[in-house]
């Protein structure tokens, strides 16, 4: 995680100083502003690498469903947002998708549900802050605005600090420095481009919201969960069976009802 968003804060950096994009400066006001939810965000990244070290791709996906219920309540109890009886539904179903796929997950592990879990508490508290944090960081900057690259430049830089404090709690020090990977040119390669996808995925989210709006953002993310679910069982080879895959079915199919049902959700 050190090394991609390392990546990310290089690239962004050398296309401002080349004046082919802006940023805004990072001052100490706007850093005690964004700070928070960028702890949220490295804790976010960080469960959902521990958690797929255990869960395959496909359960992982089914699993981010819960992220929509825990958001609802939270935008219930925090926003006073009231949702009508479609959303519930849809909800309640994604519990159900979510339960009965743990139950016929062959690979079931209980330290990677733990994981995922802790990560869709983070995930919703994420999304919950970060539209608040947007609006009070314009507040602070020096023109007013905060464009998605000066966003993705805060989230990264910020994590780096955020990272090796983290290196140092896992004892990852020691595991650093005698394997082998780090002697291998393909592995710097391949860490190297997630580092451009890293950059790539947290700029194009921030873009999209910023055009369109977190209703049409959830379809999309629904509709983008079922061929990530069919890739990783596919590439993965994950073993499973007609329960599970019933289950999964299941779950991408609740997350396509929850965005329908935001979207006709009354204003």
């Amino acid at each position: 995680m050190l090394y991609q968003n390392f990546i990310s804060v290089i690239i962004v950096s050398t296309l401002s100083f080349l004046g082919i994009i802006s940023t805004e400066p990072l001052t100490w006001r706007l850093i005690k502003v964004w700070l928070p939810v960028n702890v949220i965000f490295v804790g976010m990244l960080i469960t959902s690498m521990f958690s797929l070290k255990y869960i395959n791709v496909a359960m992982v996906t089914v699993l981010k469903n819960v992220t929509n219920v825990i958001t609802a309540v939270g935008e219930m109890y925090l926003f006073q947002k009231h949702h009508d009886n479609r959303v519930w539904v849809a909800l309640f179903l994604m519990i159900v998708s979510a339960i009965s796929g743990g139950l016929t997950d062959l690979s079931f592990h209980a330290v990677g549900y733990t994981w995922q879990i802790i990560n869709c508490f983070l995930t919703a508290s994420y999304s919950l802050t970060l539209r608040r944090v947007m609006d009070t960081a314009k507040q602070v900057t020096r023109s007013g605005n905060l464009n998605e690259f000066s966003m993705v430049m805060l989230n990264n830089t910020l994590s780096l600090p955020l990272g090796l404090v983290l290196i140092f709690l896992f004892n990852e020090v020691d595991y650093l420095t005698t394997t082998p990977l780090l002697r291998l040119p393909v592995f710097w390669l391949i860490m190297t481009l997630s580092g451009f996808l890293g950059l790539a995925i947290s700029f194009t989210s921030m873009w999209f919201l910023h055009q369109t709006g977190a209703t049409t953002y959830s379809l999309v993310g629904s509709l983008n969960k079922i061929p990530l679910s069919l890739a990783g069982i596919l590439l993965f080879k994950v073993p499973t069976s007609l329960e599970n895959s019933a289950s999964i079915l299941f779950g991408l199919v609740a997350g396509v009802f929850f965005a329908r049902a935001k979207m006709r959700e009354r204003p």
